[in-house]
């Protein structure tokens, strides 16, 4: 039984690192996606902007999936933060053409519209997924 026990909680020390490095990569995401959308998610979703939430939350679980696929398919901590790096970008780059393909999005996030969040959701969700499974490594 104690050797069970000492082999599941062997693996704890990987565990340890690679969820400690995902969370810093999602506190760098929400920095660098703050930053480039011109309105301010949190401000938006403390007044209780649905669109805002729904945008933002599809956003980052856009990220999230990537990165759960990177950590899945990495062969270190570095290949992890590298390929969550891509990520971040790829996602980044989802908000700049979905904004290109919906006028005045910022805007229409910012005033409420909660298709104009769903829209943007679904695609950084989309593109996330797709995301994740080209990291096949």
């Amino acid at each position: 039984m104690t050797d069970s026990i000492l082999a599941s909680i062997a693996g704890l020390p990987a565990f340890l690192s690679f969820f400690v490095l995902a969370i810093l990569l999602i506190l760098l995401f929400c920095r660098f996606y703050s930053w480039v959308t011109p309105h301010d998610e949190f401000a938006l979703i403390r007044a209780n902007n649905p669109a805002a939430a729904i945008a933002f939350v599809g956003a980052l679980l856009g990220f999230a999936l990537p990165l759960a696929s990177a950590i899945e398919h990495s062969i270190s901590l570095a290949d992890c933060a590298i390929w969550g790096a891509f990520a971040l970008v790829i996602q980044i780059l989802t908000f700049v053409a979905v904004r290109v393909t919906v006028r005045q999005l910022p805007q229409r996030i910012s005033e409420g519209e909660i298709a104009s969040g769903i829209f943007a959701a679904g695609c950084a969700i989309a593109v996330g997924l797709i995301n994740a499974a080209s990291m096949t490594f």
